[in-house]
């Protein structure tokens, strides 16, 4: 199962197709849509966020709400679009050109943005060829191909669900989350304003956010995601592109702004000994194998181990600053600040519910790997009698 997507921040709309989706799964318009608000929402978005009325068209692949096995498209307007109609055009430009139109052409990079690098990459002079694409506009519509992803995990039994941990030096209490269940942690989340299990550190996040606007910067954090239902063995230690972790953290280093990841007890095993980090295994009749703890993130040798799957996300703060830091003009080579774009003051919230979607999309690919299936039910079928194989094993 494969996805590609298309569109520019600015321009009409974005576009997704997904290929290899198995046929009568169940996909609403309602359920992407309900994803494409959440991502919308939490403290500290800017105001493109006020314009935006982000909903899917879903134009092939699905009839009468169920899947054909056919490639799936999905499609989102960007209503701002009509703003930008002659900057964003596709026709060449005439021969007079708007005076409004060259006040929108960017030779300001901006540090720690793709501005500068992807202009020379691909010999673009004005650098908003390169913003308009590499901008997390573009995560819309992943958003809605993981909201795809999440109703096919749910047929088979596997839950997922994102929350923020720590924007800026404050951090939630992970231990909030031990002994509630995907939809127990859910309904906190969705309900928080910056989509935190914690109530008490998410009033001092919000404080962040607002200290962290009014001063003109930007605020990152750190996201978590949490996967249950996981049959174990998904994934592969045979080969180094097979194993699961490694997409896990691909995926999460794909999202924009992402700079590092971490599974389980992630960079905190560096301080502990053997003994300390790995999951001791026990068996039952009841529920087969499982581990007395969860410290490897339910991730052992590249493959699910059954247990939750835990994989963390560090969210630098967005570069687009309203003081902004100091840059070159790419066209006379002096010293200036640089280009501000419209943007928001904190989007770790909403990269959480991208974080979800993404995990989603990979868990969902994995699986499919691992139990190829044209038809949802005969996936389902497989699965179940791979539950009780390993079970008993």
């Amino acid at each position: 199962m494969r996805y590609l997507t298309a569109g520019e921040s600015h321009g009409p709309q974005l576009t997704a197709i997904i290929e290899g989706l198995p046929a009568q799964l169940e996909i609403t318009s309602e359920h992407i849509n309900k994803e494409l608000k959440r991502r919308q929402g939490g403290h500290g978005r800017g105001r493109r966020m006020q314009i935006e009325k982000d909903t899917v068209a879903i134009t092939s692949g699905v009839r009468h709400g169920k899947s054909l096995g056919s490639p799936v498209c999905l499609v989102v307007n960007n209503d701002d679009w009509k703003h930008w109609t002659n900057i964003m055009g596709i026709e060449p430009l005439g021969e007079e050109i708007d005076p409004e139109d060259i006040k929108r052409q960017i030779t300001r990079p901006r540090p720690g943005h793709a501005d500068l690098v992807g202009g020379m990459k691909y010999g673009h002079r004005d650098l908003r060829n390169v913003l308009e694409r590499s901008s997390a506009r573009e995560t819309t519509v992943r958003v809605a191909v993981g909201a795809v992803a999440k109703q096919l995990l749910k047929q088979l039994g596997i839950s997922i669900v994102a929350h923020v941990t720590k924007i800026g030096g404050i951090e939630a209490d992970l231990t909030l989350a031990t002994g509630k269940t995907i939809e127990e942690i859910r309904e906190v989340v969705e309900s928080d304003p910056v989509y935190c299990l914690d109530p008490v550190a998410s009033a001092k996040m919000v404080e962040a956010i607002d200290q962290a606007k009014k001063a003109g910067d930007t605020i990152g954090g750190v996201v978590e995601v949490i996967v249950d239902g996981m049959p174990a063995g998904v994934g592969s230690y045979v080969h180094y592109d097979r194993k699961l972790d490694g997409k896990l953290a691909m995926a999460m280093m794909s999202i924009n702004a992402f700079k590092g990841v971490e599974v389980g007890l992630g960079f905190e095993m560096a301080n502990l000994f053997g003994s300390q980090v790995h999951d001791q295994i026990s068996w039952s009749e009841e529920v087969g194998y499982t581990r007395d703890t969860n410290r490897l993130g339910g991730l052992e040798g590249g493959m699910s181990t059954g247990m939750p799957i835990v994989v963390r996300g560090v969210m630098k703060p967005i570069p687009t600053l309203y003081k902004p830091l100091q840059s070159v003009d790419i066209d006379t080579k002096e010293p200036f600040k640089a280009s501000i774009e419209r943007s928001d003051s904190c989007a770790v919230p909403a990269a959480s519910v991208v974080a979800e979607a993404v995990i989603a999309w990979e868990i969902a690919t994995a699986v499919l790997d691992t139990f190829n299936s044209d038809q949802i039910d005969i996936l389902k079928a497989d699965i179940e009698r791979h539950r009780a194989y390993t079970k008993g094993f």
